[in-house]
């Protein structure tokens, strides 16, 4: 049976293809479409798998999320969704899968801790099994929201609760809001004074104040005045008023005091003052006489003086401008005072200079004209020496617990009265295991003979100083120990003071002097040296020649030895002379491989292999390759003289994380022991019977301008391992120029 086609069936196919090239091509087309719109839209974009996992995300949703794209991808949505409750996230789950695509408000807590109010809209199974989620940050939005709403909460509350009136009204003084101390002023509901003005309420003998006082408030801003108001029943309420233009939707605001009260007692007082005016004045103790609502309607000079205001201020006070009207106490005692109409009580009242005075006093309920009388009498003194009784005691108290220095107070048989918490944290245990127990029970025992010692020169000279080696377990402390007898009767005093820091800086600071000597030292050593040896080498040279005995063992003896004199006089000369270091980027894995191909005959010789394990790819680090070569080829040779059997060196190259890597050299040597460890580094301290020290010591300096470190672990039998860590990227330090030269 024939396969090929007819000429009409090869048309159909050629034309399928174009349609298909076409379709193809439009496809690519939307589908680059869609890409740009993808990357470059405002709103956050987030692809999500079944699992709630970041498949895909847009520019915007890496910075919503502040988090590069690399980092999202794989995270899971709830990671982010601490702060959203269980239940909200179940609801917006079965919303989702109920009607296949949903919208909503949530809370997300990124990873830095800062929290972001999000709006989104999320898609089911958007691309295949895919779910599409766009959300947008609208943080700014609440805040500005949430702040509107308060300042619109805070006017409402202040302009209901004030307790003087206040009147939102328009140029003409029509009535737009009131609040209910005012309709209580007039004995009107607030519906009816909202289709009412100020006209309608001024006496007759007030018109012309009003109109004057309209014109200086729509001139100045503001204006203040005394108006009366006659209510529909025919009583006269006088007010103090001050208003303000432009406050609240363009209209005008004014505050309205009731003085009607006060107005009626001061005529009335006027009638009787020569009577009690004497009594009331010559008075040593403070009087005010006040009324149902607090408000002050008299005082003498002394309440003036207790007040610490002028009378003619002191007199538009309310009495409980000077309490905190929240306080219990506060409100008890004058809910007894309305039950029994008298009370003689104590409350701490606030003076308008910040002061606050214990005021003693006595209350009568209607003692004059109706209006209450209040006699005080100061007693802030008296209660001032008590407070700073307790007050001294809870400053001792907060120095003691707070003090950067263990603190410990014994009594008899030296037992623990108190201690403060870092002294606990000396002793490691709680306050309570310390308290009424003897010190000495808590000195680790190969201390407890020198502290024995401690409190007999305490008990002789009534102080004693000593510093002790406080370590447990691995953790290595130096404890100064400063003791003092009866800092008060019956009550020693110890010191702790943790100063281990300080002494390893005073070890480091010695080890810096030494190698300030040694780095002196080899200038000399090296010049007074070298040129001795020159002449030495030459001379031996030339008896080599002439002498016809064969006593080539004794020549290669002394050229070995004097090769091993010039070895180290190389090595002072690392410390002492000065050298330009240019420092570039360059690859560590290769300075590695031509180190241990320059090594690799020597450890040979030893029977040695160097595997090398490098984790590629390994960035290029800024060093000097010759000094790097240096301390690699010093590690290497000793790793290869630590083992005369023989034996593997494992060299391994790899990053520590995202700005070091880490170069590691084991040997399967015979370990240094932990004590030893530490002095690794220093001048002319070696391991090797005929080393010198200088090999590590340089290399230890090398590492260090190299702004890296280098750690050694160690088991004895076993082996040792040298940890050189370097930066990927070079700190320029104070003394480098631009190209990275620095002079050493």
């Amino acid at each position: 049976m024939s396969n090929s086609l007819s000429p009409h069936e090869e048309q159909n196919l050629m034309v399928d293809v174009k349609l298909l090239e076409e379709e193809n091509r439009r496809l690519k087309e939307q589908l680059n479409g869609y890409s740009i719109i993808f990357e470059r839209s405002l709103d956050a974009i987030v692809i999500f798998n079944k699992s709630g996992e970041f498949v895909d995300v847009n520019e915007a949703a890496c910075q919503l999320f502040e988090m590069e794209k690399r980092e999202l991808i794989g995270k899971k949505m709830t990671m982010f969704l601490d702060l959203v409750p269980p239940d909200i996230l179940m609801f917006q789950q079965s919303m989702l899968h109920k009607f296949g695509s949903f919208s909503d408000e949530l809370l997300v807590k990124l990873r830095n801790g800062k929290v972001k109010h999000i709006e989104f809209s999320m898609k089911k199974d958007a691309f295949n099994e895919f779910d599409l989620v766009i959300m947008r940050d609208i943080s700014a939005r609440k805040a500005l929201e949430r702040e509107r709403i308060i300042h619109e909460f805070l006017f409402k509350d202040v302009f209901n609760r004030a307790v003087d009136g206040i009147v939102i009204f328009d140029e003409f003084g029509r009535f737009i809001d009131v609040n209910p101390a005012f309709c209580m002023s007039l004995n009107l509901e607030k519906a009816k004074l909202l289709n009412l003005s100020f006209q309608q309420f001024i006496a007759e003998e007030c018109v012309d104040d009003f109109v004057r006082l309209l014109a200086e408030l729509k001139e100045k801003g503001t204006a203040k005045g005394e108006l009366s108001l006659v209510r529909f029943d025919g009583t006269v309420k006088m007010f103090e008023l001050t208003t303000t233009s432009n406050v609240y939707s363009g209209f005008y605001m004014a505050i309205m005091r009731d003085v009607t009260e006060r107005k009626n007692m001061e005529i009335k007082l006027q009638k009787s003052e020569e009577r009690f005016r004497a009594i009331f004045e010559q008075a040593h103790e403070a009087i005010l006489i006040w009324d149902d609502r607090g408000y002050i309607l008299n005082a003498n000079r002394a309440a003036s003086r207790t007040f610490e205001l002028p009378l003619n201020l002191l007199v538009r006070k309310n009495l409980l401008d000077f309490l905190d009207r929240d306080d219990e106490k506060v409100q008890r005692v004058f809910a007894q005072f309305r039950k029994t109409g008298e009370i003689r009580d104590e409350l701490t009242f606030h003076m308008p200079n910040g002061e606050d005075k214990q005021l003693e006093f006595t209350m009568k309920q209607g003692a004059i004209d109706g209006y209450h009388l209040t006699i005080f009498r100061n007693v802030t003194e008296r209660r001032k020496m008590e407070k700073e009784l307790r007050e001294s005691e809870q400053k001792f108290r907060s120095i003691f617990d707070h003090a950067m220095n263990g603190i410990l107070l014994w009594g008899e048989d030296y037992r623990i009265l108190d201690v403060n918490p870092i002294a606990c944290e000396f002793f490691q245990a709680a306050k309570e295991q310390l308290l009424h127990r003897p010190i000495t029970a808590f000195i680790p025992e190969k201390a407890r003979k020198h502290f024995d010692k401690l409190i007999q020169q305490c008990d002789r000279c009534g102080e004693a100083y000593a510093e002790m080696d406080f370590s447990s377990g691995e953790k290595q402390k130096i404890v100064e120990f400063a003791l003092k007898k009866e800092i008060i009767p019956g009550v020693g005093m110890i010191m702790l003071r943790d100063i281990t820091e300080r002494k390893e800086l005073e070890l480091q600071l010695r080890k810096s002097d030494t190698l300030n000597v040694v780095g002196e030292l080899a200038a000399g050593i090296a010049h007074e040296i070298r040129n001795p040896m020159t002449a030495l080498k030459g001379f031996i040279q030339l008896l080599q020649g002439s002498i016809k005995e064969d006593y080539s063992m004794y020549f290669n003896v002394i050229m070995s030895e004097l090769k091993r004199i010039e070895s180290i006089i190389t090595e002072f000369l690392v410390l002492a002379k000065p050298q330009a270091i240019q420092y570039q980027q360059n690859d560590v894995c290769k300075i590695m491989q031509d180190t241990i191909d320059l090594i690799s005959a020597q450890a040979m010789m030893h029977n040695v292999q160097i595997v090398a394990d490098f984790a590629l790819p390994i960035p290029c680090i800024y060093c000097e390759p010759n000094q790097l070569k240096q301390v690699f080829i010093n590690i290497l040779k000793n790793a290869i003289e630590v083992m005369p059997k023989g034996g593997e060196v494992t060299v391994r190259i790899g990053r520590l994380d995202d700005s070091h890597i880490r170069i590691s050299i084991t040997d399967q040597g015979c370990g240094i022991p932990q004590d030893k460890i530490k002095k690794l580094g220093e001048p002319f301290y070696t391991t090797k019977e005929r080393g010198t020290g200088l090999g590590l010591m340089v290399s230890y300096k090398i590492i260090e301008e190299h702004q890296g470190k280098i750690e050694v672990e160690s088991e004895v039998g076993v082996g040792t391992t040298f940890h050189i860590t370097l930066p990927i990227e070079r700190m320029e330090r104070e003394g480098e120029n631009e190209t990275g030269i620095q002079r050493v």
